[in-house]
């Protein structure tokens, strides 16, 4: 019996960027037909008085052997939604349910450095509590015939935008990763 592997995708988007950029990261993954997708998009309805209490949604993750975190970057951090999500999760730390399983990060901001990479920090001091193993980007820009990693950061897809679009190079990262993270998944 084949036992298929599960990737877990959480996010908050509120301009639709860190969605496009989840689509693309779920579009790399999508190419290895072996693994299942678990999309948790967290949403104002899932927090109540500060508090995320979708505890369904938390619990869906825990058979995943890898959850990615997207979140856009406001003030140089998580935006309050994914960060009452990861709050959310303290139980699961207390009994490490979630130790050995691959992460990854996603953001967006509207600068060129928005201190992107200040989230991805936070994402990483996240799962490595959790007792998870961070998976960063292994490429940096204009090495590949397709760009990727344009704003040059190996801790994970940052991205910049400043309309309604994601770029392509960006959308590119994310497709990227998700390939990365679908072949590490797959070969343990």
């Amino acid at each position: 019996m084949i036992v298929r592997k599960k990737v877990g995708v959480v996010y908050f988007s509120k301009t639709d960027i860190t969605a496009q950029l989840v689509n693309s990261f779920i579009e790399g993954v999508d190419g290895n037909n072996q693994i299942e997708i678990i999309k948790q998009r967290v949403s104002g309805k899932d927090i109540v008085e500060g508090r995320y209490v979708n505890m369904k949604a938390i619990d869906s993750l825990t058979s995943c052997d890898a959850i990615i975190f997207a979140t856009p970057t406001y003030m140089g951090g998580v935006s309050a939604q994914l960060k009452s999500f990861l709050d959310a999760t303290s139980e699961l730390w207390c009994k490490q349910l979630w130790a050995g399983k691959f992460a990854a990060g996603i953001t967006c901001g509207s600068a060129l450095n928005g201190d992107q990479s200040s989230t991805l920090q936070y994402l990483i001091t996240f799962a490595n509590q959790q007792g998870m193993l961070w998976l960063g980007l292994d490429t940096p820009f204009g090495y590949t015939d397709e760009p990727v990693n344009r704003l040059g950061c190996q801790l994970g897809v940052t991205a910049q935008s400043d309309g309604e679009m994601a770029s392509k190079e960006d959308l590119n990262t994310a497709r990227y990763l998700g390939e990365r993270m679908a072949t590490i998944v797959g070969k343990n």
